[in-house]
């Protein structure tokens, strides 16, 4: 049963870590921010189930997490159309 509870948060950590080691390119980025909220979703799902409660939070969880992707991706693309490429060391917004 702790087994049960591990697994999401080990997961989560890697997401997290794959989060801050990846900071070239923006679809990798936005890959390692949908694994985490899946993850998160897995984990939310598993205690929902484990308390016998309604699922339907989950599911309006899930709608949230397909419209954050949905948002990404267009920005992924807007981003690529203007600049030419996703490498955030040619991107000077900044200055």
């Amino acid at each position: 049963m702790k087994s049960l509870y591990f697994i999401p948060q080990l997961m989560m950590i890697l997401g997290c870590m794959s989060f801050i080691s990846k900071r070239n390119h923006l679809l990798t980025l936005l890959l390692s921010l949908e694994f985490i909220m899946l993850n998160l979703y897995w984990y939310m799902s598993l205690l929902l189930l484990i308390m016998n409660k309604e699922l339907f939070m989950s599911l309006v969880f899930l709608t949230l997490i397909a419209c954050e992707a949905s948002i990404g991706l267009s920005l992924l693309v807007t981003l690529i159309r203007s600049h030419g490429n996703e490498y955030f060391n040619n991107l000077n917004m900044l200055w």
